[in-house]
């Protein structure tokens, strides 16, 4: 079907839909039905002031979920989200240490991240912000990301027919294409996965068991070090008895500064 027709038929319908279910974490192209819709409404097919207040509501409303079920589920969703990535841990921390960089202004820029933009909103859930705080910052990263793939669409409106003619033409061709790219990913998943297996395998202790440790005379040889993540540390934080803070971001650098000659246990979140 042409893209024109489907979008004059479906085109609200279909924005309102991959916008939301990308604001859900699922892997939809959203910025592709947002370009998409620019080029329909250059081509009057599509009216823009709806199409935007679709796009509007569609993000917040997916993005507003999340929120509220990173506040009540917290690392249990954002565990859940990662679960599907090369590294779980990787996937939670890339999405916090963007946040200690750049603050709440995250919230604003974090849909033009891969992989940041579908943990944000849970992530701000989960380090307990105010929703109408959230809610301001939210809006104006989903004007922006909304107003950018439709200037896109709407400029390049020529440009995109005569892809989308040169889809049809190709036919077969393009099939097989498309087949050999997913088998292509396919593979360097199934790659990747074996590469960073190991690093999914973190030694851990019980916390009876280092207790019982800190009890005894082994004590004196063991450094116990807090490493929450930001949002969840703050100065007035309580801690466990003797440990020190090092913030997660710069434990590169620190680690190098801890004492040789004793046993080393990390807490974080």
């Amino acid at each position: 079907m042409d893209l024109y027709h489907l979008m004059a038929r479906q085109g609200y319908a279909l924005t309102f839909g991959l916008l939301f279910a990308e604001a859900m974490g699922f892997p939809f192209p959203a910025a592709i039905a947002l370009v998409a819709a620019g080029a329909a409404i250059a081509s009057h097919v599509l009216w823009g002031p709806p199409v935007l207040l679709i796009a509007l509501v569609a993000l917040l409303l997916g993005d507003s979920v999340q929120f509220l079920l990173g506040r009540y589920m917290g690392w249990a969703l954002l565990g859940f989200l990662c679960r599907v990535s090369i590294n779980p841990e990787t996937c939670i921390l890339r999405s916090a240490e963007s946040f200690y960089k750049r603050g709440k202004i995250t919230l604003v820029i974090s849909k033009f991240i891969p992989g940041v933009n579908t943990m944000a909103a849970p992530l701000a859930g989960s380090m307990k912000m105010r929703y109408w705080q959230f809610l301001r910052l939210d809006l104006a990263g989903a004007l922006v990301y909304s107003c950018a793939y439709l200037v896109v669409g709407y400029v390049s409106r020529d440009f995109l027919s005569a892809v989308f003619h040169g889809l049809r033409t190709a036919g077969r061709a393009m099939e097989a294409a498309v087949v050999f790219a997913i088998l292509a990913y396919l593979i360097y998943r199934v790659v990747q996965y074996g590469k960073y297996r190991t690093y999914r395998v973190v030694p851990r202790v019980q916390v009876q068991e280092l207790a019982n440790r800190l009890a005894t005379e082994q004590g004196n040889d063991i450094l116990i070090v807090d490493v929450r993540s930001h949002g969840y540390y703050d100065p007035g934080a309580a801690r466990i008895k003797n440990s020190i803070r090092i913030e997660p971001n710069n434990l590169d650098e620190e680690i190098k500064k801890l004492p040789k000659d004793k046993d080393i246990y990390l807490y974080c979140t």
